[in-house]
């Protein structure tokens, strides 16, 4: 199952993406919750509920009308990790980490597909990193790996914008990776039940249709089920928890010379069976201030 967060007249709603149509669930289902990371905590019945919901309902909207918002507007907690492919560690020059290196994006960096991307005036070292994230559907603590999966709710497509000379100026890199609008997630939520296995998708990422990203979730370092065992020595996940994973090579930075992102560039980046999450970049507006 699809699950996505869309705009309406009345604010957000979530919705099924089915047969290129969305299946709104206030209408179709309207016991349920209508905010994703509540409809997540409701747990297996309430997406079991979903999905049937979907499945009679008598009408939808087109997908090419809906305007997608992030899957999860205002995670609880987004966390990423850096340095988890072994050919991006090899063009940054970094060592191979012996623990998952995992920094956090401040949540008010979520837009959605479609959304813009803004190039801020602090700096024009502005880069991408097409990944793969993961959501989390029940509050979990110690999860060993065998157990991990049953945590996940689904996975997403993220872009885990980067600005580079801010991320470099301090060791925990959360200044550089937070920027308002550089933590696009979408297009929709994919339900782990119909991904299966995470760690064999393609990934790739074109810019302005060229394209710089060409990898396999395969080559993780650290998969989504030990990065879930790690952190959750550590802490709490909670449902509506983002974990982005990590990119391959191909980044801007990487090329020489470095190829950063300008006004007007387009950022495409698509993972087999989760969809396509496209943004384009453009200066940060005035009205982006208090």
């Amino acid at each position: 199952m699809k699950l996505c967060t869309f705009h309406a007249t009345d604010g957000h709603r979530i919705g099924v993406v089915a047969d290129d149509g969305v299946v709104d669930l206030a209408e179709a289902a309207p016991e349920l919750p209508r905010e994703m990371t509540a409809l997540l905590a409701a747990g297996d019945a309430a997406l079991a509920r979903a999905s049937s919901a979907a499945a009679k309902a008598r009408s939808r909207q087109p997908l090419d009308r809906v305007r997608l918002a992030a899957p999860i507007l205002r995670p609880p907690k987004f966390l990423a990790i850096g340095l988890n492919y072994a050919d991006h560690i090899a063009e940054t020059g970094r060592e191979k980490p012996s623990l998952p290196t995992v920094f956090n994006k401040q949540s008010t960096c979520v837009i959605g597909p479609g959304d813009a991307i803004h190039l801020p005036r602090a700096s024009d070292k502005l880069d991408y990193e097409g990944e793969l994230a993961f959501v989390i559907g029940r509050r979990c603590r110690h999860v060993p790996r065998e157990r991990a999966q049953e945590v996940i709710a689904g996975y997403c497509v993220a872009n885990d914008v980067t600005v580079r000379d801010w991320q470099i100026r301090v060791p925990t890199w959360t200044m550089g990776k937070s920027f308002d609008t550089h933590g696009p997630l979408g297009p929709w939520l994919t339900t782990r039940d119909e991904v299966g296995e995470p760690h064999g998708l393609r990934l790739r990422t074109w810019v302005n249709g060229d394209l710089r990203q060409d990898s396999n979730t395969k080559h993780l370092i650290f998969d989504c089920f030990a990065l879930i065992e790690h952190l959750t020595t550590a802490f709490t996940l909670e449902p509506g928890d983002v974990v982005s994973t990590g990119t391959p090579s191909g980044v801007g930075i990487g090329s020489k010379p470095p190829r950063y992102l300008v006004a007007g560039d387009v950022v495409r980046i698509e993972i087999d069976g989760l969809g396509t999450l496209e943004n384009r970049v453009i200066a940060e507006p005035d009205t982006a201030r208090i």
